[in-house]
């Protein structure tokens, strides 16, 4: 039983987007899409353990989910039964030019992220869809409510359907438009597998940080001249090469000052720094990823902790914060400028932005790093708590957990 559980999970991982992808492209419903593909899940979490897991998980998970459509709209049917029915079971309906790129889960990700959506809907609704996140965790990586984003979801597929949005990668002259969206979207689901919310889940998810950089790359095989496509390329596979240095065989996070760099992915710091290199080459003016993606290089350049240049990379967020002046973006400068100039500087910028990050677990995180550097002990301590109280992620809190017992 546990072994066919496993495999729905595995299944889960690897076919939901496929799965749902499919689906969306035969009826052009994304609820029905949604709504099937869960309960294909569900019966294989039902009868997989008894029956045994079937040769292709994929091919049975899409048959039960197509079925599961039918019986649906059968149900639903009120009109023109008889020729609805004949559709269904038949599909005798071309299949559509393949366009740009044969991805069904680009396709998907294009007709979610359409510019009749509000761009905060077009990333949920992508990560739903896309990358099989839940809506809790959505709703902490937007730090929102999870009734809220649950509404989001739902008023997204509502507007697709409604305006009658088409399921297809968009033309080439369209493309540059298109792309910011889609480019947050791969970021957030990059950043969900880098350190996942759900506090029942795997602190690193493989799955998804590996389908962030496949999706990224076909996307820059699309756009070879996109500077940000290069540099959200380049940040995913500069952070990817830290990946088996970032939790401990007891299941804590280790912080960037303690990893093993001897255990970093030399192949992708090289990819990565070759594509920083390549984009400085071009003179055009960084965007948003592409200064990420070079604050990154400066990090994976360091033999060491202490041989970090910390004077480039608080000259580069000073160029991010011109471009993306968000309370988050300060607080990692600040985080910077304290390595540079010293903690008491670093928490004065750091406590400027309470306000504004209340809610947000490594405002408070860094606060007790601070003020453990400055020996103010009972207010570190009482920082950490909170940082532990917000913080989803198992091996996070188990680090904050034992930063703050260290204490004493």
């Amino acid at each position: 039983m546990v072994d066919a559980r496993e495999a729905v999970a595995r299944a889960h991982r690897a076919e939901w987007a496929r799965v749902v992808a499919t689906l969306t492209r035969r009826f052009g419903d994304l609820d029905v899409a949604e709504e099937a593909a869960a309960e294909a899940f569900a019966t294989a979490v039902e009868r997989w353990p008894s029956d045994g897991v079937p040769p292709s998980p994929g091919a049975w998970l899409t048959t039960t989910a197509t079925r599961k459509a039918i019986d649906r709209l059968r149900r639903e049917s009120k009109r023109d039964d008889k020729h609805k029915e004949a559709r269904l079971v038949h599909d005798d309906d071309p299949p559509e030019p393949a366009g740009a790129l044969e991805d069904e889960r680009l396709r998907l990700i294009f007709t979610c992220c359409h510019p009749a959506l509000a761009l905060d809907s077009r990333v949920a609704l992508t990560l739903r869809l896309v990358g099989g996140l839940t809506v809790p965790e959505i709703a902490r990586a937007f730090l929102v409510q999870e009734t809220a984003m649950g509404r989001r979801i739902t008023r997204a597929k509502a507007k697709i359907k409604a305006a009658r949005i088409p399921y297809r990668v968009p033309s080439a002259a369209d493309l540059p438009a298109r792309v910011s969206g889609v480019l947050t979207v791969l970021f957030l689901v990059f950043n969900e597998g880098y350190l996942a919310t759900g506090p029942g889940t795997d602190p690193v998810r493989q799955d998804l940080t590996a389908e962030a950089i496949r999706l990224t790359r076909l996307l820059r095989a699309l756009l070879p001249e996109d500077g940000e496509v290069a540099g959200l390329l380049a940040l995913m596979l500069l952070t990817e090469a830290r990946r088996a240095a970032r939790v401990s065989p007891g299941g804590d996070l280790i912080a960037l000052d303690e990893q093993d760099r001897g255990t970093w992915d030399a192949a992708l710091i090289a990819e990565g720094h070759r594509l920083v290199r390549e984009r400085l080459a071009t003179g055009q003016a960084p965007g948003r990823y592409q200064i990420l993606a070079a604050i990154n290089a400066v990090h994976t350049s360091a033999r060491d902790f202490r041989d970090t240049d910390w004077s480039q990379i608080v000259a580069l967020y000073d160029q991010l914060v011109r471009l993306d002046p968000s309370p988050v973006v300060a607080l990692n400068r600040a985080i910077a400028v304290a390595e540079l100039e010293g903690p008491a500087v670093g928490l004065a910028a750091v406590d400027g932005l309470g306000d504004k990050l209340a809610g947000y677990h490594p405002y408070h995180a860094t606060r007790a790093e601070l003020l453990r550097r400055l020996d103010r002990v009972d207010e570190s301590r009482a920082a950490y708590d909170k940082a532990i109280e917000l913080a989803g992620n198992t091996a996070e809190t188990a680090h904050l957990t034992r930063r703050r017992d260290q204490l004493g």
